[in-house]
């Protein structure tokens, strides 16, 4: 069974939850960049959360099933249609053999994630079937999709033989991911920071800059950091800093003054001031920042942003378990 890739987009990459435990060999984790999404999508489609799913960067993907899947779409709104029918997303969803996806507009966010019962079944890389761009390692031949791949399906986690009969392209389940426990994705969010290892090295203006202003989300953004645009930043005195670890949300300030949040590919370590770490709770939000696009940053204690981070995993935990007994309650599971 398999995914024929008719047009890869933008961009299209094999993605997991990422390859960890391999840093200190200067391994990047990469993995999905709205991990929120991705293990959504996969709990909707019978996975596990590692299962490999596709992360499509805005529009015009397209794509042919070449057999019956149960699959589900969630992350950003690229009003995805099935030979000419709109498909709603955030709910399992029947394909059937034949049948052609297409990402159309976008209308929210930048990165859909495409899950298929049984996940997309490339080797394991390290332990991982992340795509890797820069070391063309992981995912599908180490590389982005392109036309023509054929993408192979792992076996299916949801019944096939128990879909509903008909005569459409698909079939979706009539409940869906409520909205009020998605992340609150916005065309202009503010993203929750923390405090830096060197926020007190800026100057206080550059401090208040970082708090007040919004910030560009400029065209040179990727999955290796979203590069902003605003108020120049600076130090209350040039230094030189040794390179340390970096991790995702890590808001580093280059030379021009200009930040930079790093990302899913973002390297091992880093040298430039880090001013800000993006709380994890907002990960998702900012994943979904348009280029084009503005963000502005709000300062959380450090304590609010760990209870924010409880709560989201706990409204996880609560979200697996409904999505479990829904499928149940389906027979679909």
């Amino acid at each position: 069974m398999s995914i024929r890739i008719h047009k890869p987009g933008l961009l299209a990459t094999v993605q997991d939850l990422g390859r960890t435990g391999y840093g200190k060999y200067g391994i990047i984790v990469s993995g999905a960049m709205d991990r929120f999404a991705h293990r959504t999508a996969n709990w909707l489609a019978g996975n596990d959360d590692g299962a490999a799913a596709l992360e499509i960067t805005l529009s015009g993907f397209a794509a042919e099933f070449e057999q019956d899947h149960w699959v589900a779409i969630t992350g950003g709104n690229m009003t995805p249609v099935i030979d000419g029918r709109a498909v709603p997303m955030w709910r399992p969803v029947f394909v059937r053999k034949g049948s052609r996806l297409v990402l159309k507009q976008p209308v929210s966010g930048c990165r859909a994630y495409l899950a298929v019962s049984g996940g997309v079944d490339v080797p394991e890389v390290m332990g991982s079937r992340s795509t890797y761009l820069r070391a063309g390692i992981g995912g599908f031949e180490g590389r982005a999709l392109r036309a023509g791949d054929e993408l192979p399906v792992g076996t299916p986690r949801l019944g096939v033989s128990e879909a509903p009969a008909g005569d459409g392209s698909f079939y979706a389940v009539s409940w869906a991911i409520p909205w009020s426990l998605l992340p609150a994705y916005g065309q202009n969010p503010a993203i929750r920071v923390i405090r830096g290892r060197q926020w007190d090295d800026f100057t206080l203006r550059s401090r208040q800059a970082f708090l007040q202003s919004s910030f560009h989300v400029t065209p040179q953004s990727d999955r290796m950091g979203y590069r902003l645009s605003g108020p120049s930043l600076e130090l209350e005195s040039p230094r030189e800093y040794l390179s340390e670890a970096v991790a995702l949300g890590t808001v580093q300030i280059p030379a021009d003054g200009q930040p930079i949040v790093l990302m899913a590919d973002r390297q091992t370590l880093g040298g430039y001031p880090k001013i800000a770490q993006v709380i994890s709770a907002d990960l998702p939000v900012m994943a979904q920042a348009t280029p084009g696009g503005h963000i502005a940053f709000r300062e959380v204690s450090p304590e609010e942003a760990e209870s924010l981070f409880i709560r989201e995993e706990r409204k996880l935990k609560r979200l697996k378990t409904m999505i479990r007994l829904k499928l149940k309650e389906d027979n679909y599971a």
